[in-house]
Parts: structure tokens; sequence; C-alpha cells
């Protein structure tokens, strides 16, 4: 009997480590640090699965990626229009919201500054929205966070295609973030001048979902707007 992917994806022993620093993947700078699991996280060895509702059917055939907003030249991609941009891979540590982390991921997609290069982002923009297909749920994030080098448009996860239930065919990943603003089911992504809240950011959780940030609002990272807004079903 054949191992499931995730059972393939178990971690036995110690976190992977940095690629060698001549190594053509991008780095996150979160996986140089000494401890490298935010307060009030706990290391997984697996490849959990968590998502608010269930993964949407999508057919590759046409499926697309819609680019909008704030930007010189709307762009529209089919599947295989996609997999014909450059190619980049990104070495990051994954954080979830409910507590676990995931070390020495290695992520490979579409960057999502050459998206950005390619749209033409106008000055105005200051903030981007992501929408996935399942039911046009969103997020937001600063511009700011979305330009940075680890960024993927991602369709590759430690060397095998992300599976429906990971996000896949294509899936944000945001490294410096907590996990639930790198979208999964990616279908469109608008940059904005003003902020617009998405479907967790308006059920309670922290707008920005910084997990290293520590302070007496947020003893265990950017979870939550406030002790007053956890959702129903979170510990404090």
């Amino acid at each position: 009997m054949q191992n499931s992917p995730d059972e393939e994806k178990y971690q036995a022993g110690p976190p992977p480590l940095p690629p060698a620093p001549d190594s053509d993947i991008i780095v996150s700078t979160d996986t140089h640090r000494t401890e490298r699991i935010p307060a009030g996280q706990s290391r997984t060895r697996k490849w959990p699965v968590l998502h608010a509702t269930s993964a949407p059917a999508i057919n590759l055939d046409t499926w697309r990626l819609e680019i909008g907003g704030l930007v010189d030249t709307p762009l529209s991609f089919s599947w295989e229009a996609f997999q014909q941009l450059p190619r980049t891979r990104v070495f990051a540590d994954f954080h979830c919201v409910t507590r676990w982390s995931r070390l020495g991921n290695l992520w490979e997609g579409v960057s999502a500054r050459e998206i950005m290069q390619l749209a033409g982002v106008q000055p105005t923009a200051r903030y981007v929205i992501a929408t996935g297909y399942d039911g046009d749920w969103t997020t937001n994030l600063p511009l700011a966070d979305f330009q940075s080098e680890d960024v993927l448009l991602c369709d590759t996860h430690d060397g095998t295609a992300l599976d429906p239930d990971h996000g896949g065919p294509l899936r944000l990943i945001v490294p410096l973030l907590y996990a639930w603003k790198s979208a999964k089911w990616l279908k469109r992504i608008d940059f904005i001048a003003e902020d617009q809240p998405g479907y967790w950011e308006q059920c309670g959780y922290h707008n920005h979902g910084d997990p290293w940030v520590v302070d007496e609002n947020n003893p265990d990272g950017e979870r939550f707007q406030s002790r007053d807004h956890i959702p129903p079903g979170f510990e404090a």
C-alpha cells in the first residue's frame, strides 16, 4: 500500500534547515531565527488540513487567475499561460492561527513581484485583496507585505503539486503572516487604495496577522482583534 501525500511529508527528524546561501532558493527571513516557533505555537511534524468550508471542485481547463484593481494592465491567465511564467522557489516556515507551525517548507510558483511587474501596479495602491474559488472568500493584506520577496502564487509544496485540501491548484503563500492570509484556491488578486477586511478579519481575526508581534494586546501574536473578538471555537 502506498503512503498518502501527507504521510510522505511527515517530518520524522529535526526541522529542515535553510538551504546554502549560494542556492537559487529564496529563504524567508524567519527561518534564520534561533527560535523558529512563535509564542503560543507548537511544532507539527505533519502536513495538516484546515479550512473554513470544503475544497471547491476546480477544472484546470476552465480555471482562470484574474489580476485587477489599480493596475495599468489587467491580467487574465489560463492554467497553461500561468505555467509559462518565470518560476521561483521559497524556503519558509508556516504558522497557523490554530497554534501549529510546520517548519521548513519548500514552495514553488510565481513570485508576487513578478505579477506586480507584469500588471504595472499603480502608485495609489496600498492594499491587496486575494479572492478564492470557495464562494469568493477573501483576505486582505498591505501591499508592503504582498511585495516581500518570499511571497508566492504557489502550485507546488515540497516537490509535489498542491492537492485540493492544501489549496491546489494555486494558493497564495505569505510566509511572514499567519497562514489564513495565504489564500487557498486562488482566483483573483486586486490592488486597492483603501483596506477591505476579508472573511476571517470580519469574524474577529486580526487585520494584519503577524505571528511574531508580542505585546500586552497580542500575547501570542496578532491572532485576534482583541480578547473580546475571539471567534467561536477558539481559546484565548
